[in-house]
């Protein structure tokens, strides 16, 4: 995606468009160094929201990010202990505290809460 296309989700240049985590599936392969650059889409990307950022830029990224193929997208706020999971750009559920573990059904994910918040 070249920054042009970037612009119709709110996005000023590629760097704006890297996930905080990300997961891959376990056919991509690992070499003896790193690889700085994927080509591949992933699976999950996972944001950590900032103090200094706005929920509206992070969904302006899980657009783009579905527009490229991810399947899934988390928000993670970690200031209120909260997770949302989106299986679609307008589709979420939402994790807290008083849910025992995050349940990511499309990536068949299922990830105890306490080991993401500190309880």
């Amino acid at each position: 995606m070249d920054a042009g296309q970037l612009t119709q989700f709110g996005l000023k240049a590629k760097k704006e468009l890297i996930p905080d985590l990300c997961v891959y599936p376990n056919t991509v392969k690992r070499k003896r160094r790193d690889i700085i650059k994927m080509v591949e889409m992933p699976l999950l990307a996972i944001e950590v929201i900032s103090p200094h950022q706005g929920i509206e830029e992070i969904l302006a990224k899980f657009d783009a990010y579905f527009a490229l193929g991810v399947k899934s997208c988390w928000l993670v706020e970690p200031s209120v202990d909260v997770l949302h999971v989106y299986s679609q750009p307008d589709q979420h559920k939402t994790f807290d505290m008083g849910d025992n573990e995050v349940i990511n059904e499309l990536m068949d994910i299922r990830l105890p809460l306490s080991q993401i918040f500190e309880w």
